[in-house]
């Protein structure tokens, strides 16, 4: 059933929106990965699962699950429950655990959606969870004009290169090195996103 609706929903989404994927030669398909992307907004998590073949699972505020429909069809698309700012060490223990068990975990480290897709500084969970779980991470961009989408917006979903869990790991989950780790995937996310709008700036010239 789960399978059933990924992939049904995926087909929505394509019908709907004006699709493209950038770079999805730069995703390893045998390994689980941290899916570290940018957040535009509630399409994200199903954009981001389209070329993989490794299940996924998301975080999502844990406001979204109040409602016993749609958290019934969410945690079909592989979401479970995050309390924002909470701080909570099983977090990071149930998200190294799915890592381990060989599923892709999605992660947006900005916390909120972006409503002028400028990409924000970032928390540094998505730095604790990867040195804790030892997995290569890869950045991700989505780019699209405006706050929201709309029927046939121009939409791409750009990977970029992966970061290995080597580039990234940690003596100590010092503030100071966690920092470093959330600095490097929020640069190397940044430039996905923002490398469209110079390409944009070219064209137009």
């Amino acid at each position: 059933m789960n399978a059933f609706v990924r992939h049904a929903t995926i087909l929505a989404y394509k019908i709907y929106y004006n699709f493209h994927i950038e770079g999805a030669e730069n995703i390893p398909q045998d390994k689980a990965l941290v899916l570290a992307s940018n957040h535009r907004s509630y399409a994200d998590p199903v954009l981001l699962t389209m070329p993989m073949k490794l299940p996924v699972t998301y975080m999502a505020k844990e406001e979204l699950f109040k409602n016993k429909l749609f958290a019934a069809f969410i945690t079909m698309l592989g979401a479970f429950p995050v309390k924002r700012g909470a701080g909570d060490m099983k977090i990071i223990e149930d998200s190294v655990a799915i890592l381990k068990s060989n599923r892709h975990l999605v992660i947006f480290p900005e916390g909120t959606r972006s409503k002028d897709g400028k990409v924000g500084r970032g928390k540094s969970g998505v730095a604790l969870i990867a040195a804790k779980s030892g997995a290569d991470v890869l950045p991700c961009g989505i780019i699209f004009e405006g706050e929201k989408l709309h029927f046939r917006s121009k939409l791409t979903v750009r990977f970029g290169k992966v970061i290995p869990a080597s580039e990234i790991a940690v003596e100590d989950t010092s503030p100071k090195s966690l920092k470093a780790v959330k600095t490097r995937i929020m640069d190397a996310i940044r430039e996905l996103v923002e490398g469209n709008q110079e390409e944009k700036i070219v064209n137009e010239n």
